[in-house]
């Protein structure tokens, strides 16, 4: 409309014309006074009008988003399916609470760094340390009630971490924090123990239930172990409460030596152990019975047992194995075997 129209509409309206509005609004009231105020030929302000929706803005943004998508892919594909399992990469996974149906999705193909040790591998979502042990909701179960249970439950994972994550044990040390939690009246594993550290042999084995590196060939890289697993319970015999735990543990190492090449130990063990009720079974306070224990490692070595875990550097990575191909982030299954080398001989990593 144009402005001479709008203005002469204001003022019929203000006046009182036949054409103009019965029962005028509000905003027209406030015309009429404005207009009788202000000298004639004033100018006369409109409201503007809305602006239309633009439609063809958005399918632009949807296509800018599009091709940051694709570019993504093409720079890190490792990084986008990280997106599409529970969370974007780089996303704390939640804690396992049962055995998982599949393996993890595959990374990125990129190589551990010594300020990224866990780049490229699953691990770089998994908690670190102890924190990535599951500790199951206690009640009473056997000769426990609750608050008992909950305390042997605890102890359990202090033992896993002692024998483990333990830093003075990985590097080299006698497990001692972890071997007082075992009762003394088990004698078999007393006299495994003390094999195992004297002479190691491939029955008498410390890396069944230890982790330890040779400080001569071996450093750890940064301070973070990570690790990703869980505990389980139920009554055993005699009323014990008996304890499992399936733990995956993820070491970066290098060279003592020194440089910048990073490897990825990894070790999964199963250990059931039983909290026995001491008027059926003699034991200590505050120890438990072991009732098994296995182990898979990758990248610990293939030779003869040293007792400790011997990762391949340079040139030694590049032999393979002719044993079968495992993935070692693979947490759907059981351990077969029970020892660090099974009767079918190393197996070959699909990843690290």
């Amino acid at each position: 409309m144009p402005d001479e129209e709008w203005e002469r509409f204001l003022r019929d309206a203000a006046a009182g014309t036949a054409d103009a509005p019965r029962e005028p609004s509000a905003w027209v009231r406030s015309e009429r006074q404005r207009l009788r105020e202000e000298p004639a030929g004033a100018q006369v302000r409109r409201p503007h009008p809305p602006a239309r929706p633009g439609r063809k803005r958005g399918w632009y943004a949807v296509g800018l988003l599009a091709s940051v998508a694709l570019l993504a892919v093409a720079l890190d594909p490792g990084r986008v399916v990280g997106w599409f399992d529970g969370g974007p990469a780089g996303t704390p996974l939640a804690a396992e609470s049962e055995r998982p149906s599949q393996a993890p999705p595959a990374e990125s193909d990129q190589r551990p760094t010594p300020d990224d040790p866990f780049r490229g591998s699953p691990a770089a979502r998994w908690s670190d340390g102890a924190a990535g042990i599951t500790v199951p909701e206690a009640r009473a179960t056997g000769w426990m009630d609750r608050a008992q249970v909950a305390r042997a439950l605890g102890r359990t994972r202090d033992f896993l971490a002692a024998a483990s994550l333990d830093p003075e044990v990985l590097r080299g040390g006698r497990p001692g924090k972890a071997t007082a939690l075992i009762s003394p009246h088990q004698k078999d594993v007393q006299s495994y123990l003390r094999a195992a550290f004297r002479a190691p042999s491939a029955q008498d084995d410390p890396l069944l239930l230890f982790s330890r590196f040779d400080p001569s060939h071996t450093r750890l890289v940064g301070d973070v172990v990570k690790t990703r697993g869980r505990l389980t319970y139920r009554e055993g015999e005699r009323g014990a409460l008996q304890v499992a735990g399936d733990v995956t543990y993820v070491y970066p190492v290098a060279p003592a030596a020194g440089g910048d090449e990073v490897v990825r130990t990894i070790v999964r063990r199963e250990v059931v152990l039983n909290w026995d009720d001491p008027s059926k079974v003699i034991t200590e306070p505050g120890t438990f019975s072991l009732v098994s224990y296995k182990v898979d490692m990758t990248n610990g070595g293939c030779g003869a047992p040293t007792g400790y875990l011997t990762p391949p550097f340079g040139t030694e990575q590049a032999a393979r194995s002719d044993g079968p191909e495992v993935d070692p982030y693979d947490r759907s299954t059981s351990i077969r075997g029970g020892g660090a080398a099974s009767d079918e001989g190393c197996a070959t990593a699909t990843r690290s």
